[in-house]
């Protein structure tokens, strides 16, 4: 009998079993239409709460507990699929695209916390509509800002709808567009450049959970910037180049589409400065889920396995009291700063204005004159208890810059992310502003992008743009809301403004209406009875001017602003004939904007956003642009223009 129970364990070893508790089952999942990788799919232990996604490549790893015997694979436009995973330690799936337009809907409104369940037509439930749709439910239409996030989720088949109404309490800061500003009235256009990308990666978390963002939590310009562009690098030793392109509108023909690029000089690792970083770790009770603390140390890990030994880097946590954790270490002391972040752990509520103070504290300790002094907050911005108010913490951010130590912020989790709150500190404290919503987007900051993520190369960015009035009738900026300047800004080397990074690039769009087109945008002002309105246009050497772009920076130990300027002529190319970059980034532009139900969207859709997409995707190597054209695909079967086919079909 002994020997016969000896032959059945052996057996088990020799067909796949693992001794332990767990193994690790990895694997790519695909789509069956076009065998091409699919990002973002979810993927469960049956049984179990464990779970994950496919990385920018389709790929995943997952550890399934003994006793576990199948996975779910899930991702909006395809069936969900259950795999028996038997023996495999490799297991690929290719998933059938859904022949049903929509089998779940997720739309946002805002009330206040309460849940309860009701029943009712898609096309009634429509987002402006909500509110009023919630019977028995306190609402805050008109102030989004200051109430709960409230998902809509479809639980059941398109014959039955019904809808679970969940609490959400992440906050987004209210974006009012940027509107077409007359030349006549307005010539000039001011802002801050922005190379944050947070945006983008919260909406695609959004998206690949099954839900369309909050018009709010949609900036365009990041959005944009989250992408890299195949732009040439600065000469002479500048720190900076500019670059521009001029097309038509794809959404309107009739207008003019600008992109304005600006690229950073790229500083190879070994030549960086020394670093001296604080991690500031948000540990309170609310980062105690899988998408929160663990994905902070698996980020700040990679961090650390890119650091030299003249960097060195100290861990500071907060919950209900801020406390050194590691004090500063060398970075070639990688098991020791590892092991400090490994012994975290959540619990507690949220004192990050201690956290913030102490962490300055240590960087000032060990302040390294000319080098990167950093601090890297993680947390969810849930800050709830404190002495300090948020006026209070972001004096001191901007009172800790001019001393040369600068923040940078990563944001993780969701239900209570704190959006607005995280932005507005990193933008205090001159540093970035990044969300990571899986390992993939870790590697993407600290692996691929580690030196244009936290060594500043030209600082206080600016741009202004003169438009010549016989050429431009009206412009509009594309995002950047939260970066206007006033045009007295631009000479003001006082005025803060955005920073960049080694090899960072930036793009801005400017939708442009040229003189003599008659557009519903343009509305007249009546004359000013005390003063005329006779001044003409300077007449210029070159007729065809359209605008000159002037931009400014400070080399990073600086408080002199240097000053450089182009000039753009009046000669757009055919879209078609625009470079990838370009084609690409106004699809992204164009995504957007309809995230957001703009108001300047015109004849934009979802279907020729993706095409644009697809027509710039160029040289994808690392896939990223491959994700976004999955993402816009997504987007568009959870739209409201699907809700209506849906309805119509009934």
């Amino acid at each position: 009998m002994e020997k016969l129970l000896l032959m059945i364990v052996m057996l088990a070893a020799l067909t796949g079993f693992k001794t332990g508790n767990s193994r690790i089952i990895s694997g790519t999942v695909f789509s069956n239409d076009d065998k091409q990788p699919i990002p973002g799919v979810n993927i469960t232990v049956d049984g179990t709460s464990i779970g994950t996604q496919t990385n920018i490549t389709g790929a995943y790893q997952i550890t399934v507990p003994d006793g576990a015997t199948s996975l779910t694979f899930r991702f909006i436009g395809f069936n969900e699929q259950r795999v028996n995973i038997g023996s495999k330690d490799k297991l690929d799936v290719y998933l059938q695209p859904s022949n049903r337009q929509l089998t779940e809907v997720v739309v946002t409104g805002y009330a206040a916390q309460h849940k309860k369940e009701l029943t009712g037509s898609v096309s009634r439930l429509n987002q402006p509509a909500i509110p009023q749709q919630l019977a028995g439910v306190q609402t805050n239409a008109g102030n989004p800002g200051s109430s709960t996030n409230i998902q809509l989720r479809g639980i059941s088949t398109l014959q039955d709808k019904r809808f679970m109404v969940e609490d959400n309490t992440e906050s987004y800061k209210g974006i009012a567009e940027n509107e077409f500003s007359s030349v006549k009235t307005n010539p000039l256009s001011t802002f801050s450049t922005d190379v944050d990308a947070a945006s983008y990666s919260n909406v695609r978390r959004f998206i690949n959970n099954g839900q369309l963002p909050p018009a709010d939590a949609v900036r365009i310009e990041e959005m944009i910037n989250y992408f890299n562009y195949n732009l040439a690098g600065p000469t002479n030793n500048e720190p900076v180049a500019i670059h521009t392109e001029l097309s038509f509108a794809p959404w309107n023909p009739k207008h003019r589409l600008l992109r304005i690029g600006l690229k950073a000089k790229t500083i190879a690792t070994e030549k960086l400065p020394a670093s001296n970083l604080v991690f500031l770790i948000d540990v309170s009770g609310s980062m105690n889920s899988a998408n929160k603390l663990p994905l902070v140390k698996s980020s700040l890990k990679m961090l650390v396995d890119q650091l030299r030994p003249q960097d060195k880097v100290a861990l500071v946590v907060y919950a209900g009291a801020a406390g050194v954790v590691l004090p500063a270490t060398a970075g070639n002391k990688k098991e020791t700063i590892n092991n400090a972040i490994d012994n975290l752990e959540a619990g507690g509520s949220t004192a990050g204005g201690a956290g913030i103070k102490l962490a300055y504290q240590i960087a000032a300790e060990n302040l390294i004159k000319g080098g990167n002094n950093r601090i890297v907050l993680a947390t969810d911005g849930d800050f709830n208890v404190g002495a300090s108010s948020d006026d209070d913490m972001e004096k001191l951010i901007e009172k800790k810059r001019e001393s040369g130590i600068f923040l940078s912020v990563l944001g993780y989790g969701m239900g209570n992310y704190k959006d607005s709150k995280m932005e507005t500190l990193a933008d205090k404290g001159n540093g970035n502003y990044a969300y990571i919503d899986n390992i993939t987007e870790a590697r993407k900051t600290f692996v691929n992008e580690f030196g244009g993520t936290l060594f500043t190369v030209a600082k206080d960015v600016k741009l202004q743009i003169e438009f010549n009035p016989a050429k431009v009738q009206a412009y509009r900026l594309l995002g950047y809301e939260n970066r206007m300047l006033n045009k007295e800004d631009f000479n003001n080397d006082k005025k803060d403004a955005g920073d960049m990074g080694s090899g960072h690039t930036v793009t801005a769009f400017y939708e442009i209406v040229p003189a003599g087109i008659k557009d519903d945008y343009m509305v007249s002002v009546d004359a000013l009875k005390y003063q005329k309105n006779d001044s003409k246009p300077v007449a210029t050497s070159g007729s065809a001017e359209m605008m000159t772009i002037k931009f400014r920076y400070k080399e990073p130990v600086s408080s002199k602003s240097k000053l450089s300027q182009v000039t753009v002529m009046d000669t757009p190319k055919d879209f078609n004939a625009t470079t990838a970059d370009f084609k690409f980034a106004s699809a992204v532009a164009e995504f957007g904007m309809l995230l957001r139900d703009s108001k300047f969207k015109q004849h934009s859709t979802y279907k020729h956003a993706i095409a644009t997409a697809r027509a710039g995707k160029g040289n994808d190597v690392e896939g990223y642009r491959s994700e976004f054209i999955r993402l816009a695909e997504s987007a568009r079967l959870m739209s409201k223009t699907a809700l209506a086919k849906i309805e119509e079909e009934e």
